[in-house]
């Protein structure tokens, strides 16, 4: 062996290890070279015939030589190791395997169109040559060296060095014998002669954290939601009734006693009982896939393809979704595309180049957040992003993505001051990469996944967001109407006697509500950070706040739009959301708790029955007011009619603490109301007051209808009202 060679091999330098160890013609015949340090004597064995071939040691650090007389061809060998203990085993050479990784694979993945790149990057187990084992590829095109090293090999890089792939900038290595719930990471020397040790970017499993290993897993479910996955490519959402309960996993519920969140398995019994019985539609997780800091509740990632094993493990999560659909209820994770943590082990500076993140931080760094951003321009970062999308609707059948931090996307000047960004190459602030890869993001879920789901996170008026790509947009199903939710929480939060003075802030959402297909989100972002919890948001007394709080989800439920609540607001927490501790639900020992979630469960039962309060979220048809002036009383009346079925429901709101009595609304049609929910009602815990379930409209005009009903409006209440 070339001394030069040898000394590379064992400083962990070499550039080419396959082009030294495994099977090599010698002279008139085959030498195989082996490194394996722990080894005190090893024989290669002939498959085919069992001749053996003593291999001797030329180099004490543990490099061994066979040479094989009048072989004229490689052939098929295992090898006999004994240990420094005497223990002998039979296992076959790592660099005996030919590349695995096809050149068209590594021709997509360097397009940015690899979008199956979780198949061929990672640790996969594999039975290649008849030998069961583990495939790892990984993507560093500036690394010198790169090493598989974990347990089996004493985490050293010197065993296990890649194949580089040329210029791909892929390495690859089969490693035989290994297992599922192996740990392992990548040991790379940069260029600058620095080493790195750093988890599987593809990686299906990792520790949990603290522990920052990756694992290999097998993602493969028995999946049991056929019924559920060919109905839903059936649906159309934006006619459909889509109400959301936001989840954070590690708080919705924690194990009494313990303070330590409940399992995947666990959660899906329980988290999925309690769904069905609160009447949604759906369920969105905070981020589940693995994040080193639970203070960034799952917003900072470093497993983008792995579930957190906070909770247990794939197959665990697996469970979770499937247990859903076989209920009945869909499940949409927030997945996090802006930006990425600067762990040590994560994807920063992986190779050490930016490889996944902006080299100049006017454009690779995220000031508010100290996180790094995509260089959504490159095309293998393109590749790990859609296909890392696609991987949980694919692998984890989940139904919809909600994306993170759209707009800080779109916008190069994002949270920066003049002079501290880069404009695109027409001198605009639009992030044109970013805009591409959101709409590959798009056109791939609606035409690979039917009935699946993108919701945009976005909150400037930038337009077209969930309107089609072929007519200018960017393709999402829905977005978040943050707009809406800034105006009514800042009108809701004032003094009744004020809010005639912003009697705006709740009528403006309708000049743009058909711009875009919009969720109405309630989220965790407004119970965080010293903004208080929904019902401490409210004005007045305990008995006012309460009031305000069912007033408000009231007003929600009638606005067009899809619903999201974050949870804890179903019940009225006092306290803000605390990410370390289980919600308070001991509160719902308390009449007035008992009573908003019980009015949740009727306001979703209500949405969901009534096709006039879903079926025209998206068609100006679908609303009217019927009088948005009264500013002196602070009444808003307006209807919700479904032009497709006749179906029209009257709603009144009085947003004052005073009872409206004889308030004439008009009305299109004459007969008979029914009173259908009442937010003051006494079931709420509210005061009763109301119209004792009917009223008849009276032939006189009014708000220039032909009808009019004379309503006793409660304080700080909405009525719903169905003609009969």
């Amino acid at each position: 062996m070339n001394p030069r060679d040898m000394e590379q091999l064992l400083e962990g330098a070499h550039p080419d290890p396959f082009g030294v160890l495994g099977m090599h013609r010698e002279g008139s015949g085959v030498a195989v070279r082996l490194l394996l340090p722990n080894a005190r004597q090893v024989t290669v064995v002939d498959q085919q015939t069992h001749q053996q071939y003593p291999a001797g040691r030329v180099h004490p650090e543990g490099l061994f030589e066979a040479f094989c007389p009048n072989r004229a061809e490689p052939f098929a060998y295992e090898l006999e190791v004994e240990d420094g203990e005497g223990r002998r085993q039979g296992q076959r050479d790592p660099y005996s395997f030919w590349p695995q990784l096809g050149s068209y694979d590594q021709y997509l993945f360097n397009e940015g169109t690899h979008l199956e790149a979780y198949e061929h990057l990672g640790a996969h187990l594999r039975r290649v040559d008849q030998v069961e084992g583990v495939y790892f590829a990984v993507w560093a095109p500036t690394a010198r060296r790169v090493s598989v090293v974990g347990e089996f090999n004493r985490w050293d890089g010197r065993h296990h060095p890649m194949r580089s792939l040329g210029a791909s900038g892929i390495w690859e290595l089969f490693l035989p014998h290994l297992e599922e719930g192996t740990h392992y990471k990548y040991e790379l020397l940069t260029a600058e002669g620095s080493l790195l040790l750093k988890a599987d970017p593809y990686a299906f499993g990792s520790e949990a954290p603290p522990r920052s290993a990756s694992v290999v897993r097998n993602a493969i479910f028995g999946w049991s939601d056929q019924e559920w996955m060919a109905s839903r490519a059936q649906q159309q959402w934006w006619e459909l009734p889509l109400c959301i309960y936001e989840v954070h996993l590690g708080s919705w519920r924690r194990v009494p006693g313990a303070n330590h969140p409940l399992n995947y398995r666990d959660l899906a019994h329980q988290l999925v009982d309690y769904a069905l019985e609160m009447g949604f539609t759906h369920l969105q997780l905070l981020p589940v896939a693995e994040h080193p800091f639970d203070g960034s509740w799952g917003y900072q990632v470093t497993g983008y393809f792995a579930p957190t094993a906070r909770f247990g493990l794939p197959t665990d999560f697996a469970y979770f979704v499937d247990h859903c659909h076989r209920h009945g209820i869909g499940v949409i994770i927030d997945w996090v595309p802006g930006h990425f943590p600067s762990d040590g082990h994560g994807l920063a500076t992986f190779d050490g180049s930016c490889l996944y993140e902006h080299a100049d931080p006017r454009q690779g760094f995220h000031p508010d957040w100290n996180t790094h951003i995509f260089n959504f321009g490159r095309s293998e970062v393109r590749s790990f992003l859609l296909a890392n999308a696609l991987f949980w609707l694919d692998r984890y059948h989940v139904d919809g993505l909600r994306v993170d931090a759209v707009t800080s996307m779109l916008y190069l000047d994002y949270s920066r001051p003049q002079g501290q960004w880069v404009p695109n190459l027409h001198g605009g602030r639009e992030n044109l990469e970013a805009i591409q890869l959101l709409r590959q993001l798009n056109t791939q879920v609606y035409a690979r996944f039917p009935g699946a789901l993108t919701i945009a996170e976005e909150s400037t008026s930038w337009p077209a967001v969930s309107r089609p790509i072929h007519a200018g947009g960017l393709g999402f199903g829905f977005k978040w109407n943050m707009g809406w939710m800034n105006d009514v929480l800042r009108y809701m939060s004032k003094e009744p006697v004020f809010r005639k003075y912003h009697h705006s802030d709740l009528t403006f959402g309708m000049l743009y509500a058909y711009h875009e297909n919009f969720v109405l989100p309630l989220s965790h972002d407004e119970v965080v950070h010293g903004k208080r919890s929904l019902l401490d948001k409210m004005p007045g007394d305990a008995w006012q706040k309460f009031a305000n709080l069912r007033l408000l989800l009231g007003f929600m439920y009638g606005h067009p739009g899809k619903k999201l609540l974050f949870m804890g607001g179903e019940f009225g927490q006092w306290g803000e959301w605390n990410y370390q501790q289980s919600l308070d639900w001991h509160l719902l020992e308390e009449a007035p708790h008992r009573g908003v979630r019980s009015l949740v469960i009727d306001l979703n039962h209500l949405y969901r029955t009534h096709p006039a309060l879903h079926r025209t979220d998206t068609d100006p048809q679908g609303f009217e007011w019927l009088d948005c002036q009264d500013i002196e009383n602070s009444v808003y009346t307006f209807l919700r009619r479904d032009p497709h079925s006749d179906g029209l429901l009257v709603f009144a709101g009085n947003f004052t603490p005073v009872p409206r009595e004889d308030y004439r609304v008009g009305v299109p049609q004459g007969g008979y109301y029914r009173e259908l929910l009442n937010t003051d009602a006494a079931l709420y815990g509210g005061s009763s007051c109301g119209n004792e379930g009917w009223l008849e409209a009276d032939p006189i005009p009014w708000h220039g209808r032909p009808w009019s009903l004379v309503l006793r409006l409660p304080p700080l209440g909405m009525l719903v009202l169905q003609p009969q």
